[in-house]
């Protein structure tokens, strides 16, 4: 019998023989100015460089070949999905995104490439991934590849809509919005979507669109679902349709088509975080200040190794305001009851502010808003960190509707006089966020014409002033809502404005910024209310003055809920501790002890804002509301100055 050892060694030792004569050969070429070699069906090898390159390939795929010790070399991390793949020893084909370590991606690359049944989609820099599709039954070799780091389901991706009956609106009036104020001008929406068809809504603001169903060409914009028009126009649409009745939020400012969703509602997440580093990559060139995601699929693994959240934290880290939508998972569909813990990915990122929906029950005033059922619930499934950080409008908007479009036309019933679909849920709330956000962004880069070269705000300068100026929501009986239901409270675009507006961002960090006196307090349809005044930092809701000075954990590389020093005034409210040691309700344990998928069946069995099928060993309703600690009240209203 062949000792594979042996020959696995002496395999090895002659190909190093023959790197160093090639190398040898290499320079007396290259000193002779001739082509050093050329390996038949490769292009012609002229550096030092390709040789070890070539041959580096080669010997992983001999070492791939014949080493009989590879069945044993430890697995690369896999998610939930991926593993439960190889235990039932499936025989079909399954698409995957494979994280790589940095320097072996192009090694990797043109190893898998050549394996049969092995097919290489798409090629992601940023965080060294290869989304690929290949033989279930291929997943536990390539979890033992050198250079694999994880291994994680392309999960199937869909808009967060759901379809309800039509009644009015007064978006802008309960936002406190004024007509004559800011509109958005020269600030960038990126809508990760289902695309945006042309309308006399948008005229020319669409300044480009890149179709990456189709691998990321670019193309004339065009929508064939309608989910992506839809958040577009609550984002930046100018109403003109319909005479100004149906405006969105942030009325000029530019939209930048990034379509990830067939013309089913439908897509994969190596097309949505392909998207994601495209704009990234391209912020400046496109003029992308926010992108929004009004998408998502079941979290099958933690966010420290989730694909899809990586390509959110990078993005924000990159300067780029991320506003993702919770998910429509709040409640069991059969029961209605509520239930906590359905926060999507990529909402589950803490870089991003995620957005729950709340029913203005079209009215102007906002003590009678509500947050919906259907709007997920905190905290996050793996790690147990505080969701959503918000919620807004998102309950039977209207938008333009995409002309022939799958919503369009599938649901006539929604369609409204001029050109107009409602739609319900948190990717409504998204895009109402994201048009918002803009607005903050022009109040404050128009607040100091005069000094140049100031920095922008940061997307967690964003995320604070957001949640510091958002207003407390209660129930029907007066009590107010958890931080799990509601985040920090209800959208104020009123009170961001005026904040952003105030805030000097020249200022060194520790300094006190704001320029001019501020009120932490909005007047909205005759009620002035109070602003939360506190921050949701990690799992700690924290108090006092803390966006009324330039913080570091305000910096563009601050990951939010990191451990900071914050300061002595300011105080530390309830710790919203959700681990594998707290007890929440008679059953609930959260952390590593519940798996997600386990007990609450997602994946191809979740039909998305219908049927959600959920175990019997997750808590629903009263159990759950009684472990939680009651919001403190508000702290007192005050008129903030300018420092001397």
């Amino acid at each position: 019998m062949i000792d594979h050892a042996v020959l696995l060694l002496s395999l090895i030792s002659g190909t190093i023989l023959l790197i160093q004569q090639i190398l040898r050969e290499s320079e007396r070429a290259s000193r002779a100015g001739e082509v050093v070699a050329q390996i038949p069906g490769m292009r012609k090898i002229t550096s030092r460089s390709s040789i070890r390159w070539w041959v580096a390939v080669s010997v992983m795929a001999l070492v791939a070949s014949i080493d009989p010790s590879a069945a044993q070399r430890p697995r690369a991390r896999m998610d939930k999905e991926v593993e439960d793949a190889t235990h039932h020893g499936a025989k079909g084909r399954i698409r995957v995104i494979v994280r790589t370590e940095g320097r072996q991606r192009r090694l990797l690359r043109e190893t898998f490439d050549r394996k049969a049944g092995h097919k290489i989609r798409r090629e992601m820099g940023l965080m060294s991934a290869l989304a690929m599709e290949l033989p279930e039954n291929a997943i536990d070799s390539m979890s033992r590849t050198p250079g694999v780091l994880s291994i994680s389901i392309d999960a199937p991706i869909q808009g967060q809509q759901t379809i309800m009956p039509i009644t009015g609106t007064l978006l802008k009036q309960t936002l406190g919005v004024r007509s004559d104020g800011y509109t958005g001008a020269g600030v960038g929406i990126a809508i990760v979507d289902s695309g945006i068809a042309p309308s006399s809504d948008f005229g020319d603001r669409i300044t480009a669109f890149y179709d990456f169903t189709q691998g990321g060409i670019a193309t004339q914009p065009y929508d064939d679902y309608g989910h992506g028009t839809h958040v577009a126009g609550l984002a930046a649409g100018n109403g003109a349709m319909s005479g100004g009745v149906y405006t969105g939020v942030a009325p000029h400012a530019n939209l930048i088509g990034l379509k990830v969703l067939t013309g089913t509602g439908s897509g994969y997440t190596s097309d949505v975080i392909a998207a994601i580093e495209f704009a990234t990559f391209n912020k400046a060139a496109l003029g992308i200040d926010i992108m929004n995601l009004s998408l998502g699929h079941p979290p099958f693994e933690p966010a420290a190794t989730d694909p899809l959240v990586e390509a959110v934290d990078r993005a924000s880290a990159a300067g780029i305001v991320m506003i993702v939508s919770a998910g429509n998972v709040g409640t069991n569909p059969t029961t209605g009851i509520v239930g906590y813990g359905g926060i999507l990915s990529p909402g589950n990122a803490r870089s991003a502010i995620t957005v729950g929906s709340e029913d203005t029950n079209y009215t102007v005033g906002r003590t009678d808003d509500r947050v919906l059922p259907y709007s997920s619930r905190g905290p996050t499934w793996h790690e147990g960190y505080a969701k959503p950080d918000i919620v807004a409008p998102g309950h039977r908007l209207a938008a333009p509707a995409a002309p022939g479009s799958y919503l369009a036309t599938t649901y006539p019933q929604l369609l409204v006089s001029g050109g107009y679909l409602r739609l319900t849920g948190t990717s409504m709330a998204a895009g109402v966020t994201s048009g918002m956000t803009a607005l903050i962004i022009e109040a404050n880069r128009s607040a100091f014409p005069t000094l140049l070269n100031r920095p922008e705000l940061t997307p967690n300068a964003v995320k604070a002033i957001v949640q510091f100026t958002a207003f407390t929501l209660h129930d029907e009986n007066n009590v107010t809502y958890d931080r799990l239901t509601q985040g920090a409270g209800g959208l104020n675009a009123k009170g961001a404005l005026a904040l952003a507006h105030a805030i000097n961002t020249s200022v060194p960090v520790g300094g006190y910024w704001l320029a001019s006196p501020v009120d932490t307090f909005s007047d909205i349809g005759g009620s002035v209310l109070p602003w939360s005044q506190n921050l949701i930092w990690g799992d700690n809701l924290i108090w006092g003055d803390s966006v009324f000075t330039n913080r570091a954990a305000f910096g563009q590389n601050v990951v939010w809920g990191d451990n900071l020093i914050w300061g002595e005034n300011l105080v530390w409210g309830e710790h919203l501790i959700w681990g594998a040691n707290v007890v929440w309700g008679a059953n609930l344990i959260w952390g590593e002890h519940i798996v997600w998928g386990a007990n609450v069946v997602w994946g191809e069995h979740l039909i998305w804002g219908v049927n959600v099928i959920w175990g019997e060993n997750l808590i629903w309703g009263e159990a759950m509301l009684d472990a939680l600690v009651p919001a403190p009240a508000p702290a007192p209203t005050t008129t903030v100055g300018v420092l001397p």
